[in-house]
């Protein structure tokens, strides 16, 4: 383990390799959400205040979460690391930029940019097609005036002018890839294999054609270890990787999660957004690769959340529901039934928040038991691991029923048949319709043979649907395709629906405007 400084530590990837062999692996904890608000509903602090109220039960755990980004640190939901008495330490280095991980995926991404773009300049003996690059920049802010840029580079022997872009870097392949990858070699294997674009005739271009993926791994080397944290109470913590929930996978490296069930009873991990993202691309994407699996699945559930879900429907023409919380009970119901077509026991944790009424709490409660699902208030936010205890014993019951997540689809069933099965038994929809530009990237990865699964969904976290303006529980509603890309380092296809951007923009009060720098060096603002 290499120290840097007091308070964090990186793990070799040797060392990680070696305690997985040789240690019987503890068991993985899912922390998901329902459908969310705007605003988060807690997943981050129930996610820390369940580690730490398993190690106040006398159990060895560990919390494996992402790396926060600086894009939605300084957006919408400020700093990721916790908040009150469940939070990481130290606090102000893990939500501005830790050991810098992502700023080494930011490098590694641009590198092959400037690869892809100085082929075009000179010679270009691979033959890309200047008009049919698809490998775009990245940058680590949320800034919408780069979604759309040109390149113009000096005057030369390939000069042109081409349109590109920017994505905002957890939605890089560079970090799926960082993500996903077992160790050095593999690393190196999944980056060579990055499509950066086309021929005149529709042949592939990848990093390994233009001999990117050694420099590219190279500057991923030390970003591939592990970081070493720990909680405000002091149970061990592991903070690496970082991608998004809708564009890509949405969980924390693979390579911490085996450090962490090698080393704790129980291993805690969050995953993006709610069940039908961040838990469906854990069981079919990142348990499927690293041969692992989960046991138990814990729901994060807010009053909040609950009531955000009883508003009209599209268009407001639906009269407001006699109960309040009944289109909000019945999204909360998808994500349990969601949970369990995966194999696993749901558990719901109620994060109270400060003016939560009892009689909404006791209504949830209520509902959990006609469902016949563990329901434990949190309050770890403001007691620490005290206020998880509770939870955390549901947890340790429900983990000896030996239950196993098993993937929801095969990787042999086609694209079209894979979104079927997610749309119908996941988000409540009835049929997917793949739009032109949807049909034409088919055909296109039908004709370099990566038109395959597993499928990473892009869309909308704010519903079930493709559609966030649809709320509680919809149904019978048709998913639309906007478009199909192959990751191919990464190992999956990325299938977007809705309105979805790589690159998000700050909001007209971003939480930049409240963070702060004293003149005796605190940083204020963050929580």
């Amino acid at each position: 383990m290499t120290l840097l400084g007091r308070t964090i530590a990186k793990v070799p990837v040797a060392t990680v390799r070696a305690l997985v062999r040789d240690r019987l692996p503890g068991t993985i904890v899912l922390v998901t959400g329902m459908t969310p608000t705007p605003h988060g509903e807690g997943k981050t602090v129930t996610a820390i205040g369940l580690a730490m109220g398993l190690r106040r039960l006398g159990r060895r755990s560990v919390v494996v979460l992402r790396q926060p980004s600086l894009g939605p640190t300084f957006g919408l939901k400020g700093g990721a690391a916790g908040s009150g008495r469940t939070k990481l330490e130290p606090f102000d280095d893990i939500n501005l930029g830790l050991t810098g991980d992502i700023e080494a995926v930011t490098a590694a991404h641009n590198l092959l940019s400037a690869m892809v773009d100085n082929q075009l300049y000179h010679s270009n003996p691979v033959k890309l097609d200047a008009g049919q690059v698809v490998w775009p920049r990245a940058l680590d802010t949320e800034d919408r005036t780069l979604r759309a840029i040109e390149t113009r580079p000096e005057k030369g022997p390939g000069a042109a002018t081409r349109r590109a872009s920017f994505l905002i870097t957890p939605a890089s392949e560079v970090m799926s890839i960082h993500g996903l990858a077992e160790d050095y070699a593999d690393l190196k294997r999944r980056l060579g294999k990055i499509v950066v674009g086309f021929t005149a005739s529709g042949a592939p271009v990848r990093a390994a054609d233009l001999s990117a993926a050694g420099a590219m791994a190279a500057l991923l080397r030390r970003s591939l270890e592990p970081n070493v944290v720990q909680t405000s109470e002091g149970t061990p913590a592991l903070v690496h990787g970082g991608p998004f929930g809708n564009l890509s996978h949405g969980t924390a490296s693979r390579i911490s999660i085996e450090l962490g069930r090698a080393t704790s009873e129980f291993c805690v991990v969050e995953v993006g957004f709610s069940t039908e993202l961040g838990l469906e691309k854990f069981v079919d994407i990142v348990a499927r690769a690293a041969r692992f699996h989960a046991s138990v699945a814990v729901i994060v559930v807010t009053a909040r959340a609950i009531r955000y879900h009883g508003v009209p429907k599209v268009g407001g023409v639906e009269p407001p529901p006699t109960n309040p919380l009944g289109p909000g009970l019945e999204n909360l119901e998808q994500h349990i039934a969601n949970i369990r077509a995966f194999g696993l026991l749901p558990i719901v944790a109620l994060n109270r928040f400060e003016g939560d009424s009892e009689g909404d709490l006791a209504a949830i409660a209520s509902f959990c038991r006609e469902q016949s699902v563990p329901c434990e208030l949190s309050t770890a936010r403001d007691q620490g691991g005290g206020g998880a205890e509770q939870l955390a014993k549901a947890v340790i019951e429900a983990a000896s029923s030996s239950k196993r997540s098993s993937p929801i689809y095969e990787l042999e069933d086609s694209l079209p048949s894979i979104l079927g099965t997610l749309t119908v038994r996941l988000y409540g929809g009835s049929s997917v319709e793949l739009l032109p530009g949807a049909s034409a990237d088919l055909e296109r990865l039908m004709s370099y043979g990566e038109a395959r699964g597993p499928i990473c969904v892009a869309k909308t976290p704010l519903s079930l649907s493709d559609d966030p303006k649809r709320l509680g529980r919809p149904r019978g509603f048709t998913v639309r395709v906007n478009r199909f890309a192959r990751a191919s380092g990464a190992e999956f296809t990325l299938a977007y629906l809705g309105t979805v951007t790589a690159m998000p923009g700050l909001p007209e009060h971003p939480a930049a405007e409240r963070i702060d720098l004293t003149a005796d060096g605190r940083i204020t603002g963050l929580a």
